[in-house]
């Protein structure tokens, strides 16, 4: 009982969420959030990057 009400004093709602999720304070969760986004981000850049790459060979 004891680390129980200690995870939820330091977690709050997020203490115990099941299904293998992280336990994250928001601030945690907005830096994964993010990190998401920034790796997605970069991808659609490498496949944009590549398209214009063949599209500028097909040109010539």
């Amino acid at each position: 009982m004891y680390k129980w009400r200690k995870e939820y004093e330091g977690f709050g709602q997020g203490s115990f969420p099941g299904n293998g999720n992280l336990k994250q304070m928001p601030e945690q969760e907005r830096i994964s959030e993010l990190e998401r986004k920034l790796k997605d981000a970069e991808l659609e850049r490498d496949i944009l990057k590549k398209a214009i790459g063949i599209f500028s060979k097909n040109g010539r």
